[in-house]
């Protein structure tokens, strides 16, 4: 098992090599997050480590971890490079497509991955707070709360979580076959465009949130998991 190492050894071995890369991510062994790796990073450092991940979760390459250590290590405090949120679908743990240890992201998930007003306050304590350098908005193919807002299901609370997904719905045109949840075309094309609108919600909604972006400290993008391959696709 690849040793947890702390801040100070970390220092020292870039270093001895000169790396000038951010701290985080010049080295292959994991690295649990401090206060100094985390100002390390920029927004763009914390999408490639996000990448970075998830290409070794889909190589089945993820890092051994002593996650006992990350325990003790985040004990004291947490400074988490970037926040996903995410769907609740189960085949979806952000921590795990993306390969990442514990104190490295906040993971909010909500079945859609929508944003609410209580989603922007937690992620305005993240990122404007906590110090994170990033935000992913993450879908996936075959969702099932996309496929109950293309199919107007209503039932109990859940009908007020899928009408945050109805804008998307209407905005995606068929080009072939039903507009419903037998369409698995329609509906992956339904789940991306929900996640665009979802990043330009947040940041039209969040004023905290979108002056971060505006000063350089944080980024809002989205992404797509393909649950058949593992594979995140970040959109343009």
């Amino acid at each position: 098992m690849k040793a947890l190492r702390t801040f100070t050894q970390v220092l020292a071995m870039t270093a001895a090599v000169g790396l000038a890369a951010p701290i985080a991510t010049a080295l292959e062994a994991p690295v649990t997050q401090t206060a100094l790796t985390q100002a390390a990073l920029s927004p763009a450092d914390a999408v490639a480590m996000l990448k970075a991940g998830n290409e070794r979760f889909v190589e089945g390459d993820m890092l051994q971890r002593d996650l006992p250590g990350q325990v003790e290590a985040t004990a004291a405090g947490q400074y988490p490079h970037s926040i996903v949120l995410g769907c609740i679908d189960s085949r979806v743990p952000p921590e795990l497509v993306f390969d990442q240890g514990l104190g490295d992201i906040f993971s909010p998930r909500i079945a859609g991955n929508v944003v609410t007003p209580e989603l922007l306050g937690s992620m305005e304590f993240a990122a404007a707070v906590a110090g994170s350098r990033a935000i992913v908005v993450l879908g996936h193919t075959a969702c099932g709360a996309v496929k109950g807002a293309c199919d107007g299901v209503e039932m109990g609370n859940l009908t007020s979580n899928l009408a945050h997904i109805h804008a998307a719905v209407e905005a995606v045109p068929t080009t072939s076959g039903p507009r419903d949840s037998s369409n698995s075309e329609w509906v992956n094309d339904v789940a991306e465009k929900n996640v665009s609108l979802t990043v330009a919600k947040i940041l039209q909604d969040s004023p905290v949130l979108k002056g971060l972006v505006d000063q350089g400290k944080l980024t809002v993008v989205g992404a797509m998991y393909d649950v058949s391959t593992g594979e995140v696709d970040f959109l343009d």
